[in-house]
């Protein structure tokens, strides 16, 4: 029976325990070029003794942004400032995962502190949002233009190129985001696709985009390195995509080589009641994991060290991300370690503590 500070291996690349930072965004860069911030952000956690830091949402073109302040990996010149930060990673002992993302009918909007408000196309330095379809997300979203097929070639070709970059750049975790209501998860929820054409309609249409977008990445992406995908198990909507579809599809992901599937929810519809709760989602990963045969990351309000534990013991979960609760304690997953009577990877420096 496994345990929160067990190894865990995919492919060539082994975890020295199932304790990971989500993605979360830092809404701190100039025209996405990583900077210090994500430096001593990420390297932080990884001298706090996680296993897997995973770096914020890292756009795969520049009209894929939230904000104008995302990074980015929309150019070759965004590589060497984003290998000081896997340098930094894998120097302090734990893995570097990127989450390569494209923000769909999400983008443009501000930053939380300057208000979060979504803006219009037609002010100054913004740009048009695209989608599945001309839905927007809310009425104060911009209306997306529905994609055509060039729009979805050059979209897919921006991904390659984002998975040979990261690759370069020194990331080993490679995570792609289809979840929260952005691009890729606005073709496979029904409440934001519309369409009438081979990627609309029927499940095996909606989820056709997703899968381009995975044979896209592998082009690219080292066989022996663990490829992985964030989707939201439902919409939390009448209507919307269900957990039983995310267990469908994961067994469809599952066949084309990804190997983890990352279980968030929500985020598509502005009107969603989400029972919020601890642990709410990790259900989801179980059920997946459960009836899918893939392996899963759990994540959402997963805050206590046996509670994360218990995740893992029970076999609910391979792994476990925490996000806001390393932002509050980025040496988690050394205090932790006490707590469930394991023993943590504490750099020698920080011994006097423990």
């Amino acid at each position: 029976m496994p345990n929160l500070y067990d190894p865990f291996t995919i492919r060539s690349v082994t975890l020295r325990n199932r304790i990971g930072l989500s993605p979360m965004c830092q809404y701190s860069y100039q025209d996405g070029f990583s900077n210090d911030w994500q430096v001593l952000h990420l390297g932080t956690r990884a001298v706090g003794g996680l296993g897997l830091v995973i770096s914020e949402a890292t756009a795969v073109e520049p009209a894929g942004r939230i904000t104008p302040h995302d990074v980015g990996i929309w150019s070759d010149e965004h590589i060497a400032p984003l290998q000081k930060v896997t340098d930094q990673i894998h120097e302090n002992g734990a893995v570097a995962g990127i989450q390569l993302a494209h923000a769909g009918r999400k983008a443009c909007t501000h930053r939380p502190w300057d208000g979060s408000y979504p803006i219009k196309v037609d002010e100054k330095g913004w740009w048009q949002s695209k989608s599945a379809s001309a839905i927007a997300f809310s009425e104060a979203h911009q209306i997306p233009l529905e994609m055509t097929e060039n729009d979805i070639q050059s979209v897919l070709n921006a991904f390659q190129a984002a998975a040979r970059r990261s690759w370069q750049a020194g990331f080993r975790w490679m995570e792609i985001h289809a979840a929260h209501g952005y691009l890729i998860h606005n073709f496979y929820s029904p409440i934001s696709n519309h369409r009438e054409d081979q990627y609309g309609g029927s499940f095996e249409n909606r989820i056709r985009f997703l899968l381009m977008v995975v044979a896209a990445v592998k082009a690219e992406w080292p066989e022996d390195l663990p490829l992985t995908i964030r989707i939201s198990g439902t919409d939390w909507v009448e209507d919307g995509w269900t957990v039983a579809d995310s267990i469908r599809l994961a067994g469809v992901l599952k066949d084309q080589g990804v190997d983890l599937i990352d279980c968030s929810s929500g985020g598509n519809a502005a009107t969603a009641k989400i029972p919020l709760g601890a642990g709410y989602q990790v259900p989801i990963a179980e059920a997946i994991r459960q009836q899918a045969g893939i392996a899963t990351a759990a994540v959402g309000l997963i805050t206590s060290p046996m509670q994360a534990d218990e995740i893992i013991r029970n076999q609910r979960a391979d792994i476990v991300l925490l996000g806001r609760e390393l932002l509050r304690n980025p040496y988690w997953a050394l205090t932790a370690a006490e707590e469930v009577h394991k023993s943590a990877a504490v750099p020698n420096q920080y011994l006097r503590a423990f």
